[in-house]
């Protein structure tokens, strides 16, 4: 781990808030120089602290807002069948997180997709045609709760 003093870590929240914020802005809430805050974000993003900027879409205004998690499980767990699925899984544009996990199953996957029927196809035509699956079991959300990309810091 990187050691952070406190500065830091609020530039990072405020930059989790908002990465658009200007430097002058951020001087103002951190009470630094302009020159200052520069220097510690390119020290952020230098040790890999930062890793990149991005804009957040809403994903219920580009038709995208049918939330899906798909637990996958292989049939096998040699290397080049998680290799070649891990692959596979990068091509998706509908998965828009892969985790490889522990216990029942092998991997889970959130995908969004404008609906059901758009999540059959994607099933049927996509992700089922994959190799070395063995079995999938989805749910659907049905209320978003919480969701952040900001990390505790």
């Amino acid at each position: 781990m990187i050691k952070m003093d406190a500065i830091d870590k609020k530039l990072l929240t405020l930059l989790q808030q908002d990465c658009k914020k200007t430097n002058k802005e951020l001087s103002h809430l951190l009470n630094l120089s302009v020159t200052a805050i520069y220097e510690r974000i390119k020290k952020l993003e230098r040790e890999g602290i930062i890793e990149r900027y991005v804009g957040l879409v809403d994903k219920s205004k580009v038709g995208r807002d049918f939330v899906v998690f798909c637990h996958i499980k292989l049939t096998q767990h040699r290397k080049e069948y998680l290799t070649a699925f891990e692959r596979a899984v990068q091509q998706l544009e509908e998965v828009v997180a892969c985790f490889h996990v522990s216990g029942d199953y092998d991997y889970i996957l959130k995908v969004l997709v404008k609906d059901i029927d758009a999540f059959r196809a994607f099933m049927v035509t996509e992700l089922t045609s994959l190799d070395h699956i063995g079995s999938t079991y989805s749910s659907f959300v049905i209320n978003e709760v919480k969701h952040t990309t900001a990390v505790s810091i």
